[in-house]
């Protein structure tokens, strides 16, 4: 009875003292946010955003050693299998990212070996490029998924051949002095517009056998991969936040 009658005593004060308060106390109008236009269609760069592909050169890209060693057709970005991955020029470490994908002609390939490349955040996080079109895997490394660490939440991909859209929000892991994990990447992807990772706090790196686990980085590229299939990608701007 005592701690409810306390309990009342406090929402009552509260209500006391919020009704004595001006509104102009809850108010604050400074810093500004940046004035930031959006893309004038769908997918299209905001005018912050930083053009990592145009369809016409890649600039902001370097392979392994040396240059970018994919190709440019038609304004699309070519993987070229045994070339290896490429990676952007800058570092970046909590980004907002737009990138478009087409797999190829699956011929007779199914599983992972069908249309696979990967999107890695910081170099070490992968966002899983597959084909999705009747296509079966295990699901933690299907499309959409956090390779080997998280499932998607459905299956958004629409058919071979056809672009796919990924939109990807990303939150760099914290490290401390010590290089000890102070708080975990959290990452969230709607692909074609559809959720499908929510504010997933990842595990450390993506790997493909063994547990994922943290060592510690600073700012780094976002990669590419190169898996043995001629994945295309378009339209890629990144927003640093």
């Amino acid at each position: 009875m005592k701690q409810t009658l306390f309990t009342v005593a406090l929402i009552l004060g509260s209500f006391s003292l919020s009704a004595q308060m001006a509104p102009e106390e809850t108010e604050w109008y400074a810093p500004v946010p940046p004035k930031v236009a959006p893309g004038k269609t769908p997918g299209a760069a905001p005018s912050d955003a930083i053009i990592l592909f145009n369809g016409k050169d890649l600039s902001q890209w370097k392979g392994e050693k040396g240059d970018a060693p994919w190709v440019i057709r038609n304004g699309e970005l070519t993987v070229m299998p045994g070339k290896g991955s490429i990676m952007t020029r800058r570092h970046f470490g909590d980004v907002q990212l737009h990138i478009e994908f087409r797999s190829p002609a699956p011929e007779k390939h199914n599983g992972q070996n069908r249309g696979n490349s990967g999107i890695f955040l910081q170099s070490k996080y992968e966002v899983q490029v597959l084909d999705g079109d009747n296509n079966a895997t295990y699901v933690n490394g299907m499309v959409g998924s956090i390779y080997k660490q998280q499932a998607p939440l459905a299956n958004a991909y629409t058919r071979n051949g056809e672009w796919q859209v990924y939109d990807i929000y990303w939150r760099a892991p914290r490290f401390g002095t010590d290089d000890k994990l102070e708080s975990p990447a959290i990452i969230t992807v709607v692909l074609n517009g559809i959720l499908v990772q929510n504010n997933v706090e990842l595990k450390g790196h993506t790997t493909y056998t063994g547990y994922p686990a943290y060592t510690p980085h600073g700012r780094l590229p976002l990669m590419l991969q190169d898996h043995g299939t001629e994945v295309a990608y378009r339209n890629i701007w990144i927003r640093e936040l």
